[in-house]
């Protein structure tokens, strides 16, 4: 009796289905897969399975190529195994798993068709007489020998030792290191046949130093190949340097590469750091085999060094009027922006180029010119030009490079830049600098730290150089939509300098002088074809454009040249003018218009500001009234912008009285407040005084005027605190056909931003407190709020505090 896999006892029948195997031994306690497909086993298997022990001999055939093995041809003693699994697979074979119990003996076939039942007798296994010091002795052994197997390069499991460390029976110990050796079918059938067990594993030790033989031949062979290979490299290199020296080719040292690539560094004019450690590396490479991967990963290093830029600059242009009229050609406007750079080239007038390159950064909406703006200051300066983008880079790698032990190293993006620029002065634009990420593989932020520092710069270490590199004397020039994405630590480092959004007449400017030239040279058409006018160009940007750059327009503008191209090569020849009324014929009803700002005043509806990465906008502020209690919000909101609304209601409340609301009212009713677009997300202090403005004009039912809009912080209090984005909320005021603008007083020094010209279109009301903004946003308004109650009488009217007396709060 013997037990299977799960522990169970199983008696043997005395009749068992057969199934020959051809290519392998199956030992008892081995579990295994097998891939059955000749239609005699198959039915075996069925056979077995439909019996409730789903017991089956397994015995090797003799003959491994015969097809349907004769009972000559099958070996007599084999292996009771029990079927675990059964899988059909899909070209008519079956899979099993198998777990080997007992050996067995055929005594004699029972049947032949429609497959082999045999009689069967279970052996059982003898009595190990041997003492035990001699089977752990022989244990050992047999282990050691298969460690020492597995160590030549046997391909076998290194678990398996760990396998054998549990088993003390030395008969099952033979039987896993037997299975395990892939062994010959007559050789592996010797071992089973084998009954002693000691006698089985002294077998198995003597089949192991018969493989350790072996083994150690192949490896000897194999010494003698790679010895015979480098002594021919060697003989073949010796014979080309002779034939050299015979013919005397007095090129041949000035080809040689090593030559070649000390004369390129010797002419760099390294630091004396860099030099030392070049020419180092250099003679490492000379003794190396010009094969190895070391050699070629040296090689590549000294390569980098010979091209990358160490003293060689680019002559730089002094001449400000030349630099102003390259400023002025490529752009329109941007003062401040020419002014800093007009500035930096006299400094280095006055010094004598001896002046620390500026680090910039433009801030603005998308389209609005920071890219390009790059490229006119490079021309301007007569340097060369390199673009970095760090839109999405995680990897800290990308700025300070790999080190050269990891495969496929390069140097980080400054140093590859100063390859494609090849002078150590360019001007090198990181664009899109607010968009830099970070993850475990490190924060590229932090590392920009040391780029854009004037004082560290000059030692920029690259992990792949690993010696000190000079970035000083390039010019940096980043970009960025939104500066509060910037760590703090770099944009300290930079200079800001804001470029706001357009205004309509600006954009008329700019694409007169600017987009309508490029776009009409892109699509091959001629003044002789279109005409573009005044009229026309401020129809496209205020009913086919929302935005503070220009890039839609140059895609609108674009859309009118293709549909006169397509005219022109349908066979037309007259010339289209571009007028309001063309351009709804060509380009279809406009998309936006005044509709934006309100059409009628209203009660609980005003118009507030807003300022986004992508410019201005008008924001639409509705407030209602229901049975209820508290206050909703909705629309997207941000914590700020509720905490906002909060203040303003918690202003209201605390003013009931003097507004003429009844404090119940508050206890009743359920005030609801949304912002329009509720996809957009929104967010920050500035609508406090609209959302103020529209809880009042709501809870005493006053109407507010809709040509006005407003922006500003309040307090509980009713102050009105300033807040940012001022001149692109005007330009989106003006979009919207909005001539009354509300800001807070201490926003005023903000409007010298702001056009003289474009000033006197919009009027802007400064305020200080909500009483203002009330009596100027509700239309006839007369309440009077007590704003002063919360004032602290003059320090006059204060009682002197006993010295040494806590004052109860």
């Amino acid at each position: 009796m013997v037990t299977n896999y799960e522990g169970e006892a199983i008696e043997f029948k005395e009749h068992l289905p057969l199934l020959p195997v051809r290519d392998l031994v199956v030992y008892p306690f081995m579990i295994l897969p097998l891939f059955v497909g000749r239609e005699t086993s198959i039915r075996a298997v069925e056979e077995a399975l439909n019996n409730t022990d789903r017991l089956i001999l397994l015995s090797s055939q003799r003959d491994i190529t015969a097809e349907t093995p004769t009972p000559s041809e099958i070996y007599e003693l084999g292996t009771v195994a029990m079927i675990m699994r059964m899988r059909k697979l899909p070209d008519g074979r079956i899979k099993i798993l198998i777990q080997g119990l007992a050996k067995a003996r055929i005594k004699e076939f029972v049947s032949m068709e429609p497959f082999y039942q045999v009689k069967v007798e279970k052996l059982e296994a003898q009595v190990v007489t041997a003492a035990p010091a001699t089977i752990e002795a022989l244990a050992r052994t047999v282990k050691e020998n298969l460690e020492k197997v597995i160590s030549l390069g046997k391909l076998l499991s290194p678990d398996i030792l760990m396998v054998l460390e549990d088993i003390q029976d030395p008969g099952r110990l033979a039987d896993l290191v037997a299975s395990n050796l892939n062994l010959k079918v007559q050789d592996a059938q010797r071992v089973l046949e084998i009954q002693d067990s000691v006698e089985r594993l002294g077998h198995i030790n003597q089949v192991l130093l018969k493989e350790l033989e072996i083994l150690s031949q192949q490896a000897k062979i194999k010494s003698q190949k790679d010895d015979q290979k480098g002594q021919k490299d060697f003989l073949l290199r010796e014979q080309i340097k002779a034939m050299k020296q015979e013919l005397h080719d007095e090129s041949a040292d000035k080809n040689d590469e090593f030559s070649e690539l000390r004369e390129k560094l010797l002419a760099k004019k390294l630091p004396a750091e860099a030099e030392k450690e070049t020419i180092k590396q250099l003679g490492r490479l000379e003794r190396m085999h010009p094969d190895s991967s070391e050699a070629s990963i040296l090689r590549s290093y000294l390569e980098w060094i010979t091209d990358i830029p160490w003293t060689d600059e680019s002559k730089e242009v002094t001449d400000l009027q030349f630099a102003r009229g390259v400023l002025d050609d490529d752009h329109f406007d941007l003062e401040k922006v020419k002014e800093r750079i007009l500035e930096y080239l006299a400094v280095r007038t006055l010094k004598g180029g001896a002046a620390k390159g500026p680090i910039l950064c433009f801030s603005g909406p998308p389209g609005v010119g920071k890219t390009s703006l790059g490229k006119s200051i490079a021309r301007a300066t007569g340097r060369e030009f390199v673009r970095i983008s760090l839109g999405g880079v995680k990897d800290e790698s990308e700025i300070r490079g790999h080190r050269r032990t990891y495969v496929g190293a390069m140097p980080g993006r400054f140093i590859q830049a100063m390859k494609q620029c090849k002078t150590v002065n360019p001007v090198i634009l990181l664009d899109e600098i607010d968009k830099l990420g970070s993850d475990f593989k490190g924060d590229p932020a932090s590392a920009m730290l040391e780029v854009l520092d004037p004082e560290q710069n000059c030692t920029f270490r690259d992990n792949y150089l690993n010696m000190n590199y000079d970035l000083s004397k390039i010019m940096f020039i980043a970009t960025a939509n939104v500066l509060e994405q910037i760590p703090g630590p770099l944009r300290d480092r930079m200079e800001i300098i804001n470029l706001a959004g357009y205004t309509q007449e600006e954009k008329v400017q700019i694409s007169k002088k600017y987009l309508i030239p490029k776009q009409m040279d892109e699509h091959g058409i001629t003044d002789d074809h279109i005409e573009f006018h005044d009229e026309g160009v401020e129809c496209v940007i205020s009913g086919y454009t929302r935005e503070a750059g220009l890039r839609n327009l140059e895609r609108q503008v674009g859309a009118l040249c293709r549909k006169v191209a397509k005219k022109i090569a349908s066979g037309g020849h007259e010339k289209t003018h571009i007028f309001s009324s063309t351009v709804e014929d060509l380009l279809g009803p406009p998309l936006y218009s005044h509709e934006d700002s309100n059409e009628y005043d209203e009660v609980g509806v005003a118009t507030g500001l807003a300022w986004t990465a992508a410019g201005g906008e008008i924001l639409h502020i509705e407030a209602t009234k229901m049975k209820g209690r508290g206050i909703t919000l909705t629309g997207q909101l941000g914590d700020v912008m509720k905490e906002s609304a909060h203040a303003a209601l918690g202003f209201v409340r605390s003013h009931a009285r003097e507004l003429g609301i009844e404090e119940k009212f508050f206890e009743e009713n359920e005030i609801h407040i949304h912002l329009p677009a509720g996809a957009i997300p929104k967010d920050g202090p500035s609508a406090g005084i609209t959302l103020a403005t529209v809880i009042t004009s709501l809870l005493t039912n006053s109407y507010i005027s809709k040509d006005i809009a407003m922006t500003g912080e309040i307090t509980l209090t009713g102050k009105v605190l300033p807040v940012g984005g001022i001149k692109e909320k005007a330009l989106a005021a003006m979009r919207a056909g909005i001539e009354t603008i509300i800001i807070p007083w201490k926003n005023q020094k903000d409007l010298l931003e702001i056009p003289a010209e474009y000033r006197k279109k919009i009027t802007f009301v400064p305020v200080k407190n909500i009483q203002e903004v009330l009596s100027i946003a509700l239309v006839d308004w007369n309440g009077q709020l007590n704003l002063d109650q919360t004032k602290r009488k003059d320090n006059a009217d204060k009682k002197p505090k006993p010295k040494g007396e806590r004052v109860a709060a």
